[in-house]
C-alpha cells in the first residue's frame, strides 16, 4: 500500500551574529522514528485543525510553522514574517513521508531558545558552513533538505541577503528520486537534473542533485535552481 503522505511545515530561523549569519537547528530526540537524533530546522506536522482553519495549504503551514516554532523552541514568530522558501516531499524509501513547506524568518528580537526536552533535545544557533563542516566530520547528523537548505545559506553573507534571494525566485519543489548503488554514493536526484526521469544518474546533461558520500556530500545546482 502507498505510504500516506502528510503536510508538514519548517521554519529556518536566521539572525546576523559578529562573525556572520546564523541559523537555528534543534536536535531530535534518537528514539524518534523518523529522523531520530538529526538535526533540523523547528518544525512538524500540519495539524488537521489548521487545515480546517485556513484558506489555503499554503496557510495552513504557516499556521503550522508557527505554532510548531512556539512548541519545540519557545519562540515566537510574527506569521506575517515567513517567507515561503521551498517545498520538499519525503522520498518514497522512507517509511513516513510528508510534504513539508520550508519558510524562512529574520529570528525574534528575543532570540533565547528553550527546546521540550522530549522530542527536541540540543539546540544550537550556528553558522551555516560550520554545520556543514560538522556533518562532514561526522559530529552531527542531517538529512539532505537540510543540507540543501545550510548550502544555500552559507553563501549568505547577511538575513538581509537571505531575505531578498528568497523573495528573488519561485520557491523550488524537491520530489528526490533516490538512487542506491553497491559500492557507489547514494544520489538523491531533484527535477532539473538530466538523469531525475529516468533515476539515472550517469545520463549526461545538467545536475541538480545531492551525492552522499561516506563523509562527503555535496550539493550540485548546475543552474536549475536560481539562488
Amino acid at each position: 500500500p502507498m505510504t500516506e503522505i502528510r503536510p508538514a511545515s519548517t521554519v529556518i530561523l536566521v539572525r546576523d551574529a559578529p562573525d556572520g549569519l546564523h541559523a537555528l537547528l534543534l536536535r531530535r530526540n534518537s528514539a524518534l522514528g523518523f529522523a531520530g537524533g538529526n538535526w533540523v530546522f523547528p518544525g512538524g506536522r500540519v495539524d488537521p485543525e489548521e487545515i480546517a482553519r485556513a484558506a489555503s495549504a499554503l496557510e495552513a503551514a504557516r499556521l503550522a510553522a508557527v505554532r510548531e516554532t512556539r512548541e519545540e523552541a519557545e519562540l515566537h514568530v510574527d506569521i506575517d514574517s515567513l517567507l515561503y522558501y521551498a517545498h520538499w516531499t519525503t522520498p518514497p524509501i522512507m517509511p513516513k513521508r510528508f510534504a513539508t513547506w520550508f519558510f524562512v524568518a529574520r529570528a525574534p528580537a528575543d532570540d533565547s531558545v528553550t527546546v521540550d526536552g522530549s522530542e527536541i533535545h540540543e539546540h544550537q544557533w550556528v553558522r551555516p558552513d560550520e554545520a556543514l563542516r560538522r556533518r562532514a566530520q561526522g559530529e552531527i547528523e542531517m538529512m539532505p533538505p537540510t543540507f540543501v537548505t545550510l548550502t544555500e545559506l552559507a553563501a549568505c553573507a547577511d538575513v538581509a541577503d537571505v531575505l531578498a534571494r528568497v523573495s528573488r525566485r519561485e520557491p523550488p519543489v524537491f520530489e528526490p528520486h533516490f538512487v542506491v548503488r553497491e559500492g557507489l554514493p547514494t544520489e538523491s536526484l531533484y527535477a532539473g537534473d538530466a538523469g531525475y526521469a529516468a533515476s539515472d544518474p550517469d545520463l549526461p546533461g545538467r545536475r541538480h542533485r545531492v551525492v552522499m558520500g561516506r563523509e562527503a556530500w555535496q550539493y550540485l545546482n548546475e543552474g536549475v535552481v536560481p539562488w
